[in-house]
């Protein structure tokens, strides 16, 4: 199976280097691991590094080339290879398992890929992962923001009230590459110590990165104040509401059938949804009857026509009215009884 992160710390602390190390996933965490390998290969002796990007018509023979061909003056080579896309295809695979299956003496692989999913692996990546070392770096799912920010913190010598890592997660909130700059940031503005939620707002900047994916999914996860913000940023950053609807239509489609079907595992599986999305649409469906959903997919349909002119109303309202139903349908009800 794949390393831990903390299996990996000490699998990179070791006094000898695997024949051969997968880092995917992740872009950030893959070439802050892959500079860290680098260096641990740089001080246990080896002084030749060979990089091979791999490209459209890139020959995998000089993989084998460059394993074989290690210099007269060098004891120990280290191969950089770049997958980008982490599909290394069949030639790509038959090199990499040859490469496993007798790997060089003195000779160390590493492989890097900066997309990864459960549909890149394969037979290559299992016979790597018995043979060496694999490692997967995830970007924190929303309620793991706080601890890696915290963690990350404490690498800059710095440590965060628990109200200052929220803030902080908050501000940039689906971003790694964002998060890791102001953390930087903040290890130059502020030195080392403990840093509270007032320093972090008047230091870092807001730099969320928000998209319609986040949107629906915080809002069929129920998180209406996490959901209203993500539209509000989308609207600020200048997003075309027509698009962001087309994709809450989607989602909301999706919602209907899973709430007609008898099986609810069964239709999951028929939509391909992933376990995770599974149990987000299992949950936002307990909170509400199917009437509601229909109500919601007719809404959104008013607000689209909204946005192309073809109905009279402020769409932008009307769609921070829709979320807020999605999120929590029982407080939208009781809005709407009060209303009537």
């Amino acid at each position: 199976m794949p390393l831990s992160s903390g299996q990996w710390q000490k699998a990179l602390a070791a006094e000898s280097l695997a024949s051969v190390y997968l880092l995917a996933g992740e872009e950030l965490l893959v070439l802050e691991a892959a500079d860290a390998l680098r260096a641990r290969a740089k001080k246990l002796g080896y002084p030749e590094r060979e990089v091979l990007e791999v490209g459209q018509h890139f020959d995998w023979d000089d993989l084998a080339r460059a394993a074989a061909g290690m210099s007269l003056f060098s004891a120990r080579l280290f191969i950089d290879l770049r997958l980008p896309t982490g599909r290394p295809g069949i030639d790509g695979a038959k090199a990499i398992n040859a490469f496993c299956a007798d790997p060089p003496p003195d000779v160390t692989l590493l492989i890097t890929a900066m997309e990864w999913s459960s549909k890149h692996d394969g037979a290559w990546s299992k016979k790597l992962d018995a043979s060496g070392n694999m490692v997967v770096f995830n970007a924190p799912r929303a309620n793991e923001w706080g601890a890696w920010i915290s963690a990350r913190l404490a690498t800059r010598g710095l440590s965060a009230t628990p109200d200052a890592a929220a803030l902080l997660a908050e501000r940039v909130e689906g971003n790694l590459l964002a998060a890791a700059q102001e953390i930087d940031k903040l290890a130059v503005l502020h030195g080392q110590g403990r840093i509270d939620a007032r320093e972090i707002e008047s230091l870092v900047a807001d730099s969320a990165r928000y998209d319609a994916f986040k949107l629906t999914d915080a809002a069929f996860a129920g998180e209406g104040a996490r959901a209203l913000r993500i539209l509000a940023g989308l609207r600020a950053e200048g997003d075309e509401l027509i698009a962001l609807m087309g994709w809450l239509v989607n989602q909301l489609q999706l919602a209907l059938r899973l709430a007609n079907a008898n099986d609810f595992a069964a239709q999951a599986k028929t939509e391909r949804l992933w376990q995770a999305r599974e149990q987000l649409f299992r949950k936002a469906l307990r909170r509400a009857p199917r009437e509601h959903w229909l109500q919601c997919l007719a809404r959104a349909a008013r607000i689209d026509r909204m946005a192309k002119g073809r109905e009279a109303g402020n769409p932008w309202q009307e769609a921070e009215r829709l979320i807020a139903a999605i999120a929590e349908p029982r407080a939208a009800a009781t809005l709407a009884q009060s209303l009537a």
